[in-house]
Order: structure tokens, then sequence, then C-alpha cells
């Protein structure tokens, strides 16, 4: 199988004039090793307490740091701009994970008390193998409060873009069309995500890896990890509005976010028409009836899969599939 050692790769930006890592077939699955979020910087120096001269990476100028560097970019072969590749998540195996909190960053930065959450803290957070002999089903454990914590893994693939038509963008601040730091758990082992293509060859960038994330990503930072990923592509006859379209085993889900779509209002209102004009176009729902829908049926559901102030918030709109048994279009 075709790999990318993350040792060749690991941008801090990623734009179209940038040559291949890595070139494959449509079709061909291939396997794609990615850093944490810190490029090892904090399992270098260890964990608990630390400033940005122990994480060199912090000392990046504005807007933001050098976090979540992504590797790539994949050309696929025979992919042209406006093309729509569906990138099929295989397998997702996390290694070390931390979470950590930053001081200036999260939802409860500028608010009055919590100071014990405003300080840059990491956790160590261990990573036990699953059924499958391997971390991509295992259980995360982890010390906090004076309590042993214990909850399934959900590894799953926080940034994941194809390459801008024309500008250069950073892994970390970056959501557009072209996708971007969405942190969508729902991406994960199993899952399809459909992206546009702006450019020859896709130029298929990923990273920020996630061995589990609540919804929200509230404090800014989920269980960091850098992973092994096996990923396929193809080409679809699929446009793709807001940023995402994610199909796994069970649900259709539109993603769109509050940077791409100018607020997010604006993001969940076209996660909902995305998918009305799906039910239309697809499965022969009329007008009236895929908009009943989006408002009656439990089995449309919306989930925040990002959520830091000041900037960032990202949607989904979520469809369990077994509303559509037995509807023809």
């Amino acid at each position: 199988m075709t790999e990318l050692n993350r040792e060749e790769s690991g941008h801090y930006e990623f734009g179209s004039g940038m040559e291949p890592a890595l070139r494959v077939e449509p079709g061909e699955s291939f396997t794609v090793e990615v850093w944490d979020s810190f490029k090892d910087q904090l399992f270098d120096h260890g964990m608990g307490e630390f400033d940005a001269s122990d994480v060199p990476t912090m000392n990046a100028p504005p807007p933001g740091f050098d976090a979540n560097p992504v590797s790539g970019p994949v050309y696929v072969e025979g992919v042209d701009p406006g093309d729509t590749l569906a990138v099929h998540v295989e397998e997702i195996v996390p290694e070390r994970g931390y979470t950590t909190t930053l001081e200036g960053h999260g939802n409860l930065a500028g608010k009055e008390g919590w100071d014990s959450c405003k300080t840059n803290y990491a956790h160590e957070v261990t990573l036990e193998p699953g059924p499958s002999g391997t971390t991509a089903d295992g259980t995360a454990r982890m010390e906090l409060g004076g309590r042993e914590w214990e909850w399934e893994l959900n590894p799953h693939i926080g940034t994941i873009a194809t390459a801008p038509g024309r500008t250069v963008q950073d892994p970390l601040t970056t959501q557009g069309p072209w996708g971007g730091n969405m942190d969508v758990r729902d991406l994960q082992q199993g899952s399809t995500v459909c992206l546009t293509s702006f450019t020859e060859g896709g130029q298929l960038f990923l990273g920020d890896v996630h061995a589990s994330q609540s919804d929200s990503e509230y404090t800014g930072f989920a269980v960091e990890t850098r992973a092994t990923v096996t990923l396929r592509v193809e080409v679809v006859d699929h446009d793709v509005p807001g940023v995402f379209r994610i199909e796994t085993e069970d649900s259709i889900i539109h993603v769109d976010s509050s940077k791409n779509a100018g607020t997010p209002a604006a993001a969940l209102d076209g996660c909902f028409e995305a998918m009305m004009a799906e039910l239309i176009e697809e499965h022969g729902f009329s007008e009236r009836e895929a908009y009943i829908q989006m408002s009656v049926n439990p089995n449309v559901t919306v989930r925040t899969y990002q959520f830091i102030r000041p900037d960032y918030f990202t949607v989904g709109v979520k469809l369990d599939t077994a509303m559509l048994d037995g509807v023809s279009g």
C-alpha cells in the first residue's frame, strides 16, 4: 500500500503551488501518517504546565500560532477542478493522546472566574486497544480531579481540505468551501466525506486527528493525537453545498461553518437547505414534504461539532437513513 510518512510532511500552510507528496489512482487505498496538533512538542516537554518557550510552535506570528500541521498534498490522478472527491475513511489508528487548556483560548477566555481553567496545562490521555487489537476502537483513560475517567475512543479527522484555487491557507484557522479545521467527530472510520476539488489532482491535505471529542470542543482541544489514517478517493457526481457532505453507515450529514457561511445562522440554514435539496433531487421528495420533515421528524438532528469563541462554529444537519427505508425516488 502506498504510504506518506509524517516525517516527509507536516505543513503549517497549504495551497495549490505545493509539489505532491504522494500520487494515487482513484479507488486506490493509501496510508497517511499525521502529527498531533503541536507536532510532538508537548510530549517532548512533558505534561503539566508549559509556556511558549517549551512549545516553539506557539511563537508563530498572529492570527494564530503554528498548530494542526497537515500532511500532503495527495495528488489524485485524473481529478480536475470542479470535480467532487469522495474520500473514504477506511481506518484511523491514533497513538499517544493528550488534551490541554491554553491561556487566552477556549470559551472561558475573558470571563470572570474559572481561573484554574485558563492556564497552559496539559494532561496525558492513555489510549488502550479495543477488540480490533488497535486503538481504532479502543478506550481512553485519564486521571483528572483525583478520579480515573474512562470512555470509548472516537477517532476522527479534525482537519481535511483540498487545495484552494489561488490562496494559501493555514490549517489552524482555515474553513471554506475547500474544507479545513472543522472538527467533525462524525468524520470517523467507515465514513465518506465529499469535498470539492479546485485544482488538478485535488491536492488533498489532512491532519489534526482527534482520538475522541465532545460536541463543540468547548475548551478548544479534544484528545489530540498523532495517527495513521488509511483512505481511498473516488470522483463522484455530487455537488457539495457548504463545506462537507458526509455519509456514514446509517446517516447523511451536511456540514458548514460560520466562517464559510458568514454567520452561525447562515451555516445552519445552509445545512438544512442542502439536506432538503438532496431529499428532493435524490429521493423524490416534494419541496413541502422535505421542508416539513425538517421540523417534525426526530430522525433529523443538529450537531454542533465546534463552538470555540470568538470565531469558530461548525454545525451539521444529520439525517438517519432509516428514515428513507421504503422511500422510492
